[in-house]
């Protein structure tokens, strides 16, 4: 890559890195399409994407670990069900048409994201403060969002998300730690289901290093926001990523 290729994929991590900290995301269908076209090939671009998404995620957990953030029970049921559904998804990606699935990945994260958007206060409905999370839904809808990101080739913290807030009952500020943790362990079993058709590690290590900042910068601005504030933020991303992700089934 030329110089100015190199600073321009550097600025583009950097930036979805540092809004992805805020929210708990790490937004791969955002960065992705500056990646392939940097990448020496669309499938090795694609698995630097994910291992991007991982250190990404890795350097913003860190702030909301010690922020307290991080509900590791959560964690604990959901990691391993959405491990499991993206080395699935990957084996058998080959089978359904991605495009399909972007769209419908795509309106999803829509609908979520003007969902958020329309709340007039944060529903605490059985949030980590009451105790009263449904676990059950934490270890179904991380096995459909690995399932879906494995076919897809992404993380999809974006998905897990608004499934954290809706379906789990957990509050904004917990949850945006706990998916952000999630996402460590996805994108390391991203990496490892793609290493075998091959990995772009220069682009992944020049990604990787621009992300590091920009998720910490970001991951420590999200105590900053109230729970208000920080739904309407994650209903805003969800929409830009809903956007980019119909844009990439359509082309």
């Amino acid at each position: 890559m030329k110089a100015f290729e190199l600073v321009a994929v550097a600025a583009w991590c950097f930036s979805v890195a540092l809004g992805g900290g805020v929210v708990g995301l790490v937004l791969g269908n955002i960065r992705l399409p500056v990646i392939l076209l940097a990448a020496s090939s669309p499938s090795a671009g694609a698995g630097a994407n994910i291992g991007i998404s991982g250190i990404a995620a890795a350097a913003a957990s860190v702030a909301h670990i010690r922020a307290g953030r991080v509900h590791w029970r959560l964690v604990a049921a959901m990691a391993p069900p959405s491990v499991i559904g993206a080395l699935v998804g990957g084996y058998i990606s080959r089978l359904l048409p991605k495009s399909a699935l972007l769209a419908i990945i795509g309106a999803t994260l829509l609908y979520f994201g003007v969902d958020l958007l329309r709340r007039k206060q944060p529903s605490r409905e059985g949030g980590h403060d009451r105790g009263g999370l449904n676990y059950s839904a934490a270890v179904v809808t991380g096995g459909l969002v690995g399932l879906l990101g494995g076919l897809v080739g992404l993380i999809l913290g974006s998905l897990r998300m608004p499934a954290l807030l809706r379906y789990v009952g957990e509050v904004p500020a917990r949850a945006v730690g706990t998916n952000i943790t999630v996402g460590v362990c996805v994108g390391i079993a991203g990496v490892i289901g793609h290493a075998p058709g091959g990995v772009d590690w220069d682009l992944l290590a020049l990604g990787g290093a621009a992300s590091v900042p920009g998720a910490l910068v970001g991951s420590r601005l999200t105590g900053r926001l109230s729970e208000t504030q920080l739904l309407r933020a994650i209903g805003a991303v969800l929409i830009v990523a809903g956007v980019a992700t119909l844009a990439q089934a359509a082309t």
